[in-house]
């Protein structure tokens, strides 16, 4: 179900059992799978024990990032709407990704598109 209407920013949180490791081809999947859900990835945070995964979306509904997580087989704990308090904050938190991806052009490569290292 592609999204043509209005989405919401949204932040799921994921607890895993074991450090998360994913390949290629599961990424691959993942994009299908989100993309056929309306969901788009913005940007994650891993934990330092690799167990837990803090993801920020574009979704229609919360309903549709859960979708799209129960058909990849991944966990999820909780999906919150947040949105920006500023302007400001926004594009403050693109530099910083932006800055992190340029002082680290490894982890670029190694980054699937749900912001989770292969």
């Amino acid at each position: 179900m592609l999204c043509h209407g209005a989405v919401a920013t949204y932040i799921i949180e994921r607890t895993f059992a074991e450090q998360l490791e994913l390949t290629g081809d599961d990424v691959t999947l993942i994009e299908e799978i989100n993309a056929d859900e309306g969901v788009h990835w913005l940007f994650s945070f891993l934990s330092a024990d690799r167990r837990r995964t803090y993801c920020l979306y574009e979704a229609p509904s919360a309903e549709a990032v859960m979708g799209a997580a129960r058909r990849a087989h991944l966990p999820a704990d909780a999906v919150t709407e947040v949105n920006a308090t500023t302007p400001e904050l926004s594009g403050r938190l693109r530099d910083w990704a932006a800055s992190k991806t340029e002082a680290q052009p490894s982890q670029r490569d190694t980054r699937s598109p749900n912001g989770i290292p292969n």
